[in-house]
């Protein structure tokens, strides 16, 4: 399930007998699994900081400890350990932590979800905004509602219809229409402010 090279498990027994700990091993989680935001976290872990459900990957002189509900999202993880002249570095690899693509026998609304939260909303957040899936109709009508930044921006129209609509009709077969249902009159902290007067919208500060 893990494979951990032979070079990450000579740097970890070094680090382990420095500490001099009983019983000290390596822990192994998931954060955020199955979204954008999911990462990897490896920690030192002593007897005392194990739940006692975790699954154990031994090693030579220590044991890799993997946190029980991260097991499916690690699932074919690397744990490698490169020399460098600067000193070496640790590189770990968790191919499905963010969540694997809906195959094509996945409902409509399972692969515009996919699409929304694994490509638009990481591209949306450097401007601070965000787009929820509130509806994926039968006749493949996709009804999103802006959040964050994108939430009152002068340039969501241009953005929903240069940038998400395109994305999911290109990426989403069975798509036929992408819809806001935001009230942007109502946003608070607009990226772009709005110009009623209908001039180019104005960038503002970051807060």
């Amino acid at each position: 399930m893990i494979d951990i090279s032979e070079t990450a498990q000579t740097h970890f027994r070094k680090l382990i007998e420095r500490e001099d700990i009983p019983g000290l091993g390596v822990k192994l989680s998931a954060l955020h699994a199955g979204t954008p935001r999911a990462d990897v976290r490896l920690e030192f872990a002593a007897p005392g900081d194990l739940s006692g459900d975790e699954w154990a990957v031994d090693c030579e002189g220590f044991t890799l400890w993997i946190d029980a509900a991260s097991v499916a999202a690690l699932d074919g993880a690397t744990i490698d350990y490169v020399a460098q002249a600067t000193g070496g570095q640790l590189q770990i690899r968790a191919p499905k932590v963010k969540g694997e693509a809906p195959g094509e026998d996945a409902s409509l609304a399972q692969r515009v979800h996919y699409i929304v939260e694994n490509e638009i909303n990481p591209q949306l957040a450097s401007h601070r905004g965000n787009v929820r899936v509130e509806e994926v109709s039968a006749d493949g009508v996709v009804t999103l509602r802006f959040g964050g930044g994108c939430h009152g921006c002068g340039m969501a129209d241009v953005t929903l219809k240069q940038g998400i609509e395109k994305t999911l009709l290109e990426r989403v077969p069975g798509v036929t229409a992408v819809r806001d249902a935001t009230d942007h009159d109502t946003g608070d902290a607009p990226y772009y402010q709005r110009d009623e007067a209908g001039q180019t919208p104005v960038q503002q500060g970051h807060r």
